[in-house]
């Protein structure tokens, strides 16, 4: 008999944040692989991924909770810098790396892993410079440990930082003036491809350290937002003004997208720098990697956007107990919401699941079904089905159901009913219905596009008012009812 392979042992290194929680949900699912997280708070992390991960909590200011974290390690990834830090960022990022490359070397670790940024030393701004000199630390010392250090630009995901400002200003500003950095050039790579690149990584055949630059074609950040709005299905113009300091510049993004100042104003600082590929070794050492185009990967990050964080969501696992839709680890400003609570007050769970699933048709929406009637005859007018469509079966839903202007997107039995808007409107719309063991979580979702798909929401808010606050209270009011009427019932 064979035997079996053995295993590899990984250890991550900032498992919480953006890369770090991607790489470790990905390397759970690989055989032959122990998956140890170094994080400062175990309870950050969810706990779909509990049960297939060793933790370890520490810090790696803190040397001596490396120890332990790093017994039996071969493969280390370092993504861990410490940007948006009210101390001297730079300092806490030498010690850091410092402090990591000192214990893997103690502890007899083959490989590190790390994730830095393009650009050269010359030109760098202080954020970038820091990200090159962890790097330059991480690889002092290759006779003991060797180090793989990738280096990428701007990284395109849903819910990357670059991904979000670049997002948020296209959807939102027909007309840009733009600083002078939006000619500066870049080479973008999708979150995807730098997981393939880490994952790969641990397999890789090589003894001595080499540093692989990654990234797709070379754009100007002007060309990267006129592209994403192409994707977008949107046009808009940019006209670059030299009078825009980074620090205008700065208050300029908060002002239109989610990124904090600090951060903001780091970034700002780094785009005024190119960052664009020096080496080859991305496709010399990893010829089976052909990274997405730009265009791509904003089509990809978009989807995600849309599904990750309504259509598949945390409450599809019937393992977490406590399914609160405020705790869902959610990318920042990435969609608009209306939520209502009702307390349920000892109605049973199954009765309120199913009062939500009787709404629409004949059965109609409770005290304001005029409203949604002119609503439908709006969408009819428009092109759109318009409530007379109607339901297939009084009471029942399945996936794929239509229900008036809605159709049917998830459904988990007595837990969850998710309905998808096929009316006209400037976006895209969900609502759902949450039900805890105590409370009716009713949330009317909505990823807008461009301005008017936010003038659309904000003119409608006022209806929202009655309209969802009277559905959520009428929807627990009618299974309050039905309970009662069940409960006087004789037994037979």
């Amino acid at each position: 008999m064979a035997n079996s392979p053995a295993r590899h042992n990984i250890l991550i290194t900032g498992a919480t944040g953006y890369i770090g929680r991607r790489l470790m949900r990905r390397l759970i699912r690989l055989p032959n692989l122990n998956v140890r997280v170094l994080v400062r708070n175990r309870y950050k992390l969810q706990a779909l991924v509990l049960d297939k991960i060793e933790i370890a909590e520490g810090d790696t200011l803190k040397p001596e909770s490396l120890v332990r974290a790093l017994e039996n390690i071969d493969t280390a990834f370092y993504l861990i810098h410490s940007m948006g830090s009210d101390s001297d960022y730079q300092q806490l990022d030498r010690e850091s790396a410092e402090n990591f490359r000192s214990a893997c070397v103690a502890a007899g670790v083959r490989r590190i892993v790390y994730l830095g940024g393009l650009g050269v030393s010359e030109t760098a701004s202080k954020h970038l410079l820091s990200r090159i000199e962890t790097g330059e630390i991480l690889s002092k010392e290759p006779e003991k440990i060797q180090t793989i250090w990738f280096r990428a630009g701007v990284i395109i995901g849903s819910g990357s930082a670059s991904f979000e400002i670049i997002r948020n200003l296209v959807q939102k500003l027909p007309a840009m003036i733009t600083p002078k950095w939006v000619k500066t050039y870049t080479q973008p790579v999708g979150i995807d491809d730098v997981i393939e690149y880490l994952t790969a990584s641990i397999n890789l055949q090589v003894h001595e350290n080499l540093v692989i630059d990654i990234g797709t074609e070379t754009l100007s950040f002007k060309e990267m937002m006129h592209q994403a709005a192409e994707v977008m299905g949107l046009k808009r113009a940019m006209i670059p003004v030299p009078v825009l300091s980074p620090r205008l510049s700065s208050y300029w993004l908060i002002l239109f997208t989610p990124v904090p100042l600090k951060i903001a104003a780091e970034l700002v600082e780094g785009l005024k720098s190119e960052t664009v590929v020096q080496n080859d070794n991305a496709g010399r050492y990893f010829p089976e990697i052909t990274p997405a185009s730009y265009k791509q990967t904003v089509r990809q990050a978009i989807d995600e956007l849309e599904k990750n964080q309504v259509v598949s969501r945390w409450c599809d696992s019937s393992g977490n107990e406590a399914c609160d839709i405020k705790d869902f680890d959610i990318a920042p400003g990435a969609i608009l919401r209306d939520i209502r609570e009702v307390p349920l007050e000892g109605t049973p769970a199954d009765l309120v699941f199913e009062s939500a699933c009787s709404l629409g048709g004949e059965h109609g929406w409770y005290r304001y079904t005029i409203l949604w009637k002119m609503r439908g005859l709006m969408d009819k007018l428009s092109g759109g089905y318009g409530l007379n469509r109607g339901r297939r079966i009084s009471g029942e839903v399945r996936i794929g159901d239509a229900i008036d202007f809605w159709q049917v997107a998830d459904v988990k039995h007595n837990k969850r009913l998710l309905l998808y808007a096929q009316m006209k409107v400037p976006g895209k719309a969900w609502l759902e219905f949450d039900i805890q063991p105590n409370m009716l979580i009713q949330t009317a979702h909505f990823l807008p596009r461009g301005v008017w798909g936010r003038l659309y929401w904000y003119a409608v808010l006022p209806l929202h008012y009655f309209v969802f606050s009277d559905l959520s209270r009428k929807l627990v009011l009618r299974a309050r009812q039905e309970h009662k009427q069940r409960t006087a019932q004789p037994s037979s």
